[in-house]
């Protein structure tokens, strides 16, 4: 998702801010190499304009204090401005449960409406909402089968005509059909077509006042570059839309139209959509967009990606995590859960760091799946005794080594890369333990006196164990809350999936010295490999 250009202004800050003389000269070099960045990818040249004037105006350097960080306050500036870019400060709709929240979706033919419609459908009704698709599409031959194949694969109940050709009226009937089964989110699918026409802006505004729409979403394909402001005007002028989902964000070098449209019409963003699966279609939050497009990671969305999946508790991993331990077994069921999560490009944007990795040629997905795939052979090569051990036995006798490697057809020094992983992740369990601990000693003592130094206090324990560089850009470790939540403790509803590892322990996995470096080894399946005891 425009990793390019996010990898360009990320190198950008972090040559300036590396730097051991940081001037004013090496600071305006910075914010002509974001502006290029930005313009390189289709931005709006007058937005680009507008941001380096506000990083400019952010980082004044006359007026700066000598004792003032100026790394930390450029980062900031760069961040907020990229923030406000994506911005437009206005609310999306919100459906409310009990009631008949209708969605129209509008756009060019080509941009993904149909796919995106039943996306969200899905989405609604994985939150509890009564979800709903009406095909209002009897432009398009194959419209309807489109969409009644894409609802029955996602179980969704769905309305269309394959002889009413009055796409008004397919819509009225479609929505007060569902509005009589009470049905909380009824999303209308309509025409397209290869350009903008009067009939198609016609044909919007008679579906608009036959079905009254609480919302109406404009569809925004990312790859086509800077014609895209001149659609959102034209739409926005016909159809007055209050929402956009931007599709193809998984391949889209010229992703910067799309966003350059939000700023133009003063739109929020409500989706963006990152590939054809069912599940590819993300919340739109501004802040966590630029944090993925620098690098820095979207924890929040990684544990709702995870929330999403319902991906199988482990009971006995949440207790140990919870106790401050961490099993060989438990390494393998998460090893498990992460080959459900997708693509590795696809989680690459949430992870701090892994993006940087994939882009610079050192992992792909196939190789990425390739070494999880070899770490759970190992896994499965062990005894009941050795799974459930705190790995120490391997240490009092390297033979077993041997042997599982042998059994699983990888190499000794991928098992000991695995077994050094399984300690790094022990450690990091004994630490969320410990700041649970420090949250429970805090809640016993503020019964005394001072409670704000207590917190603070606390909090800068908290601080100090999980945060990496910090900072915008930083590329540091998440805060101990995110990675609480991953292992299924608080925050965030719990990551309710089973728990996840932590973020830089997962980097290591994929891009950490030799875990695919030794001999290949047998490619077999891993049912049966090795001694089981």
């Amino acid at each position: 998702m425009l990793s390019d250009v996010g990898r360009r202004i990320g190198g950008a800050l972090s040559d300036l801010t590396r730097s051991s003389t940081l001037d004013e000269k090496a600071f305006d070099e910075m914010v002509k190499e974001i502006g290029n960045a930005l313009i390189s990818t289709d931005v709006n040249f007058r937005l680009v304009a507008q941001l380096q004037k506000s990083i400019r105006k952010s980082v004044n350097f006359k007026e700066l204090p000598a004792s003032s960080n100026k790394k930390r306050i450029i980062q900031k500036a760069v961040f907020d401005e990229l923030v406000a870019l994506v911005d437009p400060h206005a609310e999306p709709f919100k459906p409310k449960k009990g009631k008949s929240n209708i969605i129209m979706f509008v756009g060019l033919q080509g941009s993904g409406k149909t796919t995106t419609c039943t996306k969200l459908a899905r989405w609604y009704q994985a939150r509890g909402f009564k979800a709903c698709l009406v095909c209002a599409d009897t432009f398009r031959a194959g419209a309807f089968d489109q969409l009644k194949q894409n609802a029955t694969k996602a179980k969704i109940p769905y309305y269309g005509s394959l002889t009413q050709t009055d796409p008004v009226v397919v819509a009225r009937e479609g929505v007060e059909k569902f509005r009589k089964e009470r049905f909380e989110v009824i999303i209308v699918d309509t025409s397209g077509r290869h350009r903008q026409e009067a009939d198609l802006f016609d044909e919007m505004v008679q579906i608009q006042q036959a079905v009254k729409p609480d919302q109406t979403i404009m569809v925004l394909d990312a790859t086509i570059g800077q014609a895209a402001e001149s659609q959102a005007r034209a739409f926005k002028d016909a159809a007055d839309f209050g929402g956009i989902v931007i599709t193809k964000m998984d391949g889209a070098a010229k992703g910067g139209g799309a966003i350059s449209a939000v700023a133009i019409t003063n739109t929020p963003i409500v989706f963006i959509g990152t590939g054809e699966h069912m599940l590819d279609l993300e919340r739109f939050a501004p802040t966590n967009f630029i944090s993925k497009l620098l690098g820095m990671g979207d924890m929040q969305g990684l544990v709702e990606h995870v929330q999403n999946l319902k991906l199988d508790q482990n009971k006995d991993t949440m207790k140990h995590i919870a106790e401050g331990v961490f099993t060989v077994r438990d390494l393998r069921d998460q090893l498990a859960n992460i080959m459900k999560l997708g693509p590795l490009s696809k989680m690459a944007g949430m992870i701090p760091g892994l993006s940087n990795m994939m882009g610079s040629g050192e992992m792909n997905d196939e190789e990425g799946a390739q070494k999880l795939k070899r770490m759970i052979y190992i896994c499965d090569s062990m005894t009941q005794k050795e799974l459930d051990s705190d790995g120490k036995c391997f240490i009092d006798q390297p033979t077993r080594i041997t042997r599982i490697a042998r059994g699983s057809g990888t190499s000794v020094r991928e098992v000991e890369d695995l077994l050094t992983q399984h300690k790094t992740m022990a450690g990091m369990a004994k630490k969320v333990k410990g700041a649970k601990d420090n949250m429970a000693k805090a809640k016993g003592m503020m019964g005394g006196g001072n409670k704000q130094q207590q917190m603070a206090a606390m909090q800068q324990r908290m601080a100090s164990m999980g945060r990496g560089a910090g900072g915008p850009g930083a590329g540091g470790m998440p805060d101990m809350s995110s990675l609480m939540s991953m292992f299924g403790g608080g925050g965030a509803g719990g990551a309710g999936g089973g728990g996840m590892p932590d973020m830089s322990s997962l980097m290591s996995m994929f891009g950490g010295g030799g875990g695919a470096g030794g001999a290949p080894g047998r490619q077999g399946s891993p049912a049966g490999r090795g001694a089981r005891r």
